[in-house]
């Protein structure tokens, strides 16, 4: 333990326990309840304490009908199915007195039945419109959903369950069988699964909103013949399984990262599952059969990491710990859709969970939306309709530079609820670089064929500095650029891509700014232009945009060097350009695919915790 003499000058909290750095804190895996008879490819349904287990093969090849009630501590049969059969799916958030089954495989092949359990009895309710098994189920039993699994051939097809019937509604992005679901029938999550045939293995992970499926973060290990249990498309589990061989693997999701937790005791693929979320879980049978049952478990979470480089003592172990983020890792997670689709290149500023967008083009609008982490909301359009140019500021205060519609030098405040135009660029330009804040800024390069005929397709050197009312040219930038990533301060930014307007049309040329001088720095791995930016002038991260084809490459700048981290879920190009957000927790919104979209993805980094040595 260091002395005061040692940690005088920090600030430091005392904590009992380390703070949560990711992932689940204190997971485990139990032995339960075994159940009464053996079986694989069984539904589940229900919670850690009280699911059932329902259907299933009982080897050598009997699609059983058999049900088992789970009490927290036994098995304990209950009424069978009215139809046998294996590989089916569930309503996961029902109860052991209010379920749901459907699909699956009798002795005869694939079906579609559906039946209802009221506690005591299953019957029979209208039918799937596709038979499927080893398909995927979410809800509860008047609010379902189906998806995946094999008709044959392997499909994406999912269906909603209203209580009385069945619908068919938008497909997965990703054909597969043997996924592992979960979640509500607004908010469900599809991970792993297989192809037709089964050596094509997926680790995909795609998120249900309750209209569409999007890709977010691959669970860490491909695998098919998957359980899992999952709250909604921001909490859940996924075990075992079948990589090739039976898996023991866990993994926790969080909504934005899988974090490998605790192994099973028992590898198995083609298990049971049910829990209410990713702090409480339940497996069990699978293949090879077995009645085996474990239970997981994680440790309540008292305190998380808020910001990076606290300092606190931890008076249980009498360790000083310092929080940071792991260089290199990271991983995209959808967020929140525009209200606006029709919407690319942008004004953009803020963080990941106050961030503001302004304009757009395809067709130009002057619509402005703010998001709040999960959401957008539309609030006061700008007022004239733009694109490409730059938004620099947070979100209750930022400046909306240059842009084209035509080609302007016009500066518009927002203040949190209402625009105001202030004084224009010395030189009008589009697609110009942005850092800093809305009172002290700089508006860096861009394009204006007026000011800088052919050749370089008006590409301009001009860089100039906001003082809060006025702009002011400084020194030019090396490179002539436009639609290129920028971030930092106005006395230390960084400048990087863009298109230079000449052959090959995308650089990859990144150049650092002292205040007074621009440097030549190491180049991005990926020459891009139309990308997202964030972070700082030490700090930053490059992400899509286009090369010329449309790229999901994403890299991190550790003020040295760029590294290839975690793509986009999806590669696109015209983003919403500005600097929203850090290198550690930033968004990409929208762009075009095409068509254009109005998509937006989180961007987490996940934290770590480290070990402070005092020395005299």
């Amino acid at each position: 333990m260091a002395d005061y003499k040692g940690i005088k000058g920090f600030t430091v909290q005392s904590l009992a326990t380390d703070p949560l750095t990711g992932g689940v804190a204190g997971a485990t895996w139990s032995s339960g309840g075994v159940l009464n008879t053996a079986r694989y490819g069984m539904a589940g349904i229900g919670i850690q304490t009280a699911a059932l287990g329902v259907g299933g093969t009982e080897p050598p090849s009997t699609r059983g009908a058999l049900n088992e009630e789970y009490n927290g501590t036994a098995w304990t049969e209950k009424g069978d199915l009215n139809s046998g059969r294996t590989n089916l799916a569930a309503a996961q958030r029902g109860t052991v007195t209010a379920g749901l089954v459907f699909g699956g495989a009798t002795s005869g092949g694939e079906v579609g039945l559906s039946e209802s359990w009221n506690g005591s009895t299953w019957t029979a309710t209208p039918a799937l419109n596709t038979a499927a098994y080893r398909n995927a189920g979410a809800g509860t039993s008047t609010a379902a959903l189906s998806y995946g699994g094999t008709i044959p051939p392997t499909t994406a097809n999912t269906e909603l369950w209203n209580g009385s019937s069945w619908s068919e509604v938008n497909d997965l992005n990703q054909v597969r069988q043997a996924l592992a679901g979960g979640g509500t029938s607004t908010s469900a999550l599809a991970s792993g699964g297989a192809g037709n045939p089964v050596s094509t293995i997926y680790a995909n992970v795609e998120t249900w909103n309750g209209t569409s499926w999007t890709e977010t973060t691959n669970i860490n290990t491909a695998r098919y013949d998957i359980g899992g249990n999952t709250a909604s498309s921001t909490d859940g589990l996924v075990y075992g399984g079948n990589t090739g061989s039976v898996s023991a693997l866990t993994e926790a999701w969080n909504g934005s990262t899988w974090t490998e937790v605790a192994d099973l005791a028992v590898a198995r693929g083609m298990l049971g599952s049910a829990g209410a979320n990713s702090s409480s879980g339940l497996a069990f049978g699978g293949t090879p059969a077995t009645t085996a049952t474990e239970e997981f478990t994680a440790a309540t979470i008292t305190d998380t990491i808020k910001n990076e480089g606290q300092v606190y003592y931890n008076t249980t172990t009498n360790l000083l710990k310092l929080t940071g983020v792991v260089y290199g890792t990271g991983a995209w997670a959808s967020g929140g859709n525009l209200n606006t689709s029709t919407r690319a290149i942008a004004y953009s500023a803020g963080t990941q969970t106050a961030a503001i967008v302004a304009g757009g083009a395809s067709p130009t609008t002057s619509d402005v939306e703010l998001y709040n982490g999960t959401s957008w909301t539309e609030t006061t359009n700008l007022p004239t309709a733009l694109y490409i140019g730059t938004g620099i500021g947070i979100q209750t205060s930022m400046i909306a530079v240059g842009g084209q519609a035509p080609i302007t030098g016009a500066t518009t405040k927002w203040d949190g609820s209402s625009w105001t135009e202030l004084n224009d660029l010395n030189t009008a330009r589009a697609g110009l670089g942005g850092a800093g804040t809305s009172t002290l800024a700089l508006g860096i390069a861009g394009q204006n064929p007026a000011v800088s005929p052919s050749p370089g397709y008006g590409r301009i050197f001009v860089v100039e500095a906001w003082d809060g009312s006025s702009w002011t040219e400084t020194t030019n930038i090396n490179e002539a650029r436009t639609v290129g990533g920028s971030s930092g301060t106005q006395t230390a930014a960084l400048m990087f891509g863009g298109s230079p307007g000449v052959s090959p049309y995308a650089t990859a040329k990144t150049e650092s700014w002292n205040g007074s001088a621009w440097t030549e720095v190491n180049d991005l791995n990926t020459t891009r232009y139309y990308g997202t930016s964030s972070g700082t002038q030490t700090n930053a991260l490059m992400a899509g945009g286009a090369s010329p084809t449309r790229v999901a490459n994403t890299e991190i700048w550790n003020g040295t060097s760029w590294t290839e981290v975690a793509d986009l879920a999806q590669a696109r190009g015209d983003l919403a350009q500005g600097t929203v957000g850090t290198s550690n927790a930033a968004l990409a919104i929208s762009g075009e695919i095409p068509p254009y979209t109005a998509l937006t993805e989180e961007w987490t980094v996940p934290e770590i915790l480290t070990n402070l040595v005092m020395t005299d």
